[in-house]
């Protein structure tokens, strides 16, 4: 399976210094709802604020996080999968270890956990930064979105930054036992965001479905980052745009570190369809919904449909 060419859009200084009003930035917004419609995800490139030694750095974190004893990583334990927490040695996805850090008092809290003998310089202050580069960059190509649909009024008046929250998840994909297989490192699934936030340290393996049914491979380049619609996102387009559907395989003799940030409405937050996205050829999809509700009870239900079954009309 060889790589597939999804869209890439340049974010550099000079693109978003573009005035909002020009046929350029239109052209755009344009192209990054188009990306979303026929692929669900597409890649960022150049993004200034988010540069390529910061990537570099946040690997090095995460591996030294995964590097932790095990009984160490056990202690990282929450509740509920909604909060985050330690995932690693579940039967059904053996190749698959995780953290799951969600929200700024759980940086700490986690630093505090991980390392009570003494002060972890910086992981603090350097994740709580990165969280916060990515939550703007998902509200950019958020306000694009809703604006090439003509729907940017709507984006403004449910203040979209002071009611989402960016999630981080640290992932790492064991080599499968023997190097000659396949190992399943996560199942299908779509994700249950606004938009994800992925990259990866060069390691295959993360595929999406196309529409055609096809599995693809995807490739994120050094310094880019993969961009992913979830499904709450489907909701806000009224199903113009789909979840991305996609899994990782893996195979080979390396093991692949991924990092993912999530942005979600926040705790409480209701979400709806805009009626501006209602029509004759579009009939209303979803009813309105708190989507915290939504994850409390969906969060592990990897079926395609839990959006249907939850808010579908």
């Amino acid at each position: 399976m060889g790589d597939h060419e999804i869209p890439k859009i340049v974010l550099s200084g000079e693109v978003l210094g573009m005035e909002r009003e020009s046929e350029a930035w239109k052209a755009l917004t344009r192209k990054v709802r188009e990306a979303c419609e026929r692929y669900g995800c597409f890649l960022v490139e150049n993004y200034e604020k988010i540069p390529i030694e910061l990537h570099e750095e946040l690997f090095e974190t995460t591996k030294e996080i995964f590097d932790l004893p095990q009984e160490k990583k056990l202690q990282y334990t929450k509740p509920h999968p909604i909060e985050g927490g330690y995932i690693g040695n579940h039967p059904l996805v053996p190749l698959y270890e995780s953290f799951g850090i969600y929200g700024d008092d759980q940086v700490q809290a986690f630093q505090n956990l991980m390392w009570p003998e003494h002060d972890k310089p910086g992981f603090c202050e350097f994740l709580k930064c990165v969280n916060a580069k990515m939550l703007e960059l998902n509200l950019l190509l958020l306000r694009m979105i809703m604006e090439s649909y003509g729907v940017g009024e709507y984006y403004k008046s449910k203040a979209f930054g002071d009611n989402t929250v960016n999630n981080f998840r640290a992932m790492k994909y064991k080599v499968p036992k023997s190097k000659n297989e396949e190992g399943i490192g996560l199942g299908p699934h779509v994700d249950k965001t606004i938009l994800t936030f992925l990259c990866d340290n060069s390691v295959r393996g993360l595929e999406a479905l196309t529409q055609d049914g096809i599995w693809i491979s995807l490739h994120i380049p050094k310094g880019a980052l993969l961009v992913m619609v979830g499904d709450a996102l489907e909701v806000l387009s009224n199903g113009r745009l789909q979840a991305a559907k996609h899994r990782v395989i893996m195979s080979g003799e390396k093991e692949r570190y991924s990092c993912a940030f999530y942005t979600i409405p926040k705790d409480g937050v209701g979400i709806e369809v805009p009626q501006e996205l209602v029509d004759e050829d579009h009939p209303l999809l979803y009813r309105p919904f708190v989507y915290s509700e939504y994850l409390e009870k969906h969060l592990t239900n990897t079926n395609f449909d839990a959006l249907q079954v939850h808010a579908g009309i």
